[in-house]
Order: structure tokens, then sequence, then C-alpha cells
């Protein structure tokens, strides 16, 4: 049985909480086995408003919820201090990730790599931790084995499970499992999946983290680029397609990243739940 899991950010401003809770309000409908929060781009959120909505999935809506937190900017009294405050909130679960950088922002004197901070977190009590794979190489990585070395540094620190940067091509997937196996590395993976809603979003979005677009899905963004619900129903087409192959080839989970909208969420599990449930 695969799981489905979802990712959301916190809101910006306190008037869009009632916002948020209509959406998780619709994704427990979807019987998710967890909720990761975010960051926001490049950190841009604070640890307060993700530890809240983190609080809240778990308190109000009684599903386990995973605290993202990136260390590229953070100090270790800082990453201390949050952990400490997850520990008072009961947030046992955390994505350790890097983090992007920001320009012109001081990056940390403590923590370097993503692997440098699920060491400190595993010397600071008992949390379950994820960190983010990346099934066409980080864009940063020198090469392939460059890119599974850091893997497996993280594997060592304590990572536990994995959720995947998002991408278009499941053969892509398939031969980072390949990779990752014949390097011992035996960790669940989660696949992330983003339905688009826009061909501008896609392209910047795969511009930014790396994933390309296989031919197959930029006929669908030309053909469909200017008509929003064909566009958007196509979109959900094809990710449910994607899905549905992960799942036939046993993936462990797939984790979709809402982007704050659920109508694609809905559809998509519409689509998959009783091959989620085979």
């Amino acid at each position: 049985m695969c799981s489905l899991s979802f990712e959301v950010f916190p809101p910006r401003y306190e008037q869009n909480l009632d916002n948020l809770n209509e959406i998780l309000e619709i994704l427990k409908t979807l019987s998710p086995a967890f909720i990761s929060v975010t960051f926001g781009a490049g950190g841009s959120v604070n640890s307060t408003k993700t530890l809240e909505v983190a609080s809240l999935i778990q308190d109000l809506y009684h599903i386990p919820s995973i605290v993202h937190l990136p260390c590229i900017h953070s100090s270790r009294e800082k990453i201390q201090a949050i952990l400490t405050e997850c520990k008072a909130r009961k947030l046992r679960n955390i994505l350790a990730l890097r983090g992007d950088l920001c320009g012109g922002v001081e990056k940390s004197a403590d923590f370097h790599y993503a692997s440098d901070l699920i060491s400190f977190i595993k010397t600071e009590g008992e949390f379950e931790i994820y960190a983010a794979c990346y099934p066409e190489t980080h864009t940063e990585s020198k090469d392939v084995l460059s890119d599974i070395n850091h893997l497996k540094l993280k594997v060592q620190a304590g990572a536990k499970k994995f959720i995947t940067q998002l991408f278009y091509d499941n053969e892509d997937f398939y031969r980072f499992k390949e990779r990752i196996a014949l390097a011992g590395i035996e960790a669940p993976v989660y696949a992330g999946i983003m339905p688009i809603t826009s061909k501008r979003q896609v392209e910047k979005i795969s511009s930014m983290c790396g994933a390309k677009i296989p031919p197959k899905f930029a006929k669908i963004l030309d053909r469909y680029e200017h008509n929003q619900s064909a566009l958007t129903q196509a979109s959900i087409a094809y990710a449910s397609e994607q899905i549905i192959d992960l799942i036939a080839a046993g993936v462990e989970g797939i984790h979709l990243y809402t982007m704050n909208k659920t109508e694609a969420a809905v559809k998509i599990y519409e689509g998959v739940k009783e091959v989620l449930r085979d």
C-alpha cells in the first residue's frame, strides 16, 4: 500500500489563516499519511509560523506533520531553539535541509550541508529525520557520483526517509532508485509530484530546481498554454498517470506539492485512490 502526503506553506499574513484552515479541512478528507510545512521560498517565512501551522495540523486535524528546517543561514543556537520549541509542541518529524542560498544574507558558520544539520538534530533528542533527494541530481552537484555520496552522508548522519525534489519523468526516478540501491541506501523514498497551473510556473520552477521538462509534457504546455481550464485538466491527468506508474513500480509514497491549492489534489486523489489502496 502506497502512502499519500502533501506539502503546504504558512500564510504570510494572519488574515490568510482562514484560507489555510479551509485547505487543511479539504486535505484531511484525502487521508494523508502526513503534511509537511515549508519555511517559504528561500526561508523567507520565520520558524514561528511554520511551527504554528505544523502544530495546527497535528492538534486540530490529527494528521502527522513534518517541519521543514533549512540551515544554511542559521546558527547552532537558532536551530537549537527551534528544536526545543518543536519538542514543546510535540513536533517530532523534521525535514532537514540545507536550504536555498539568499543573496545578501550571511551564510551559517555552523552548517554547510544538510548532513551537518542532521548530525546536530541527532544530538538533540528523538526526532524522525527526513531529508531531500534529487532524482536528476542537485543543481550544485559536480556529478551523479558526488550527489549519491552526499546522500550517503545524510543516511550516515541519521536521515531515515527521503522526499524527492519534483520531477516530471518517472524514468529519472527509476534510474535514481537503481543508483541508490547500488550504493547500499535502503531508506524509503517518497516521490515528489507537482501538478502545474501555468507554463510560466513550470518553466520557472524547473529552472530553479533543475527538473527537466520531457517532450510529452512540453507538448501539453505548448498546446494548452492559453487555455487555463484545459491546462489544469491536462496537468492533473499527467500527474495522475505519473502516480499510477510509480505505484505500480512499488514506490513507498507520493508527496504532492500543493502550492496551497486543493483542486488538483482532490482530483488526483479521486483518480488514483483505488490504486493507492491496492
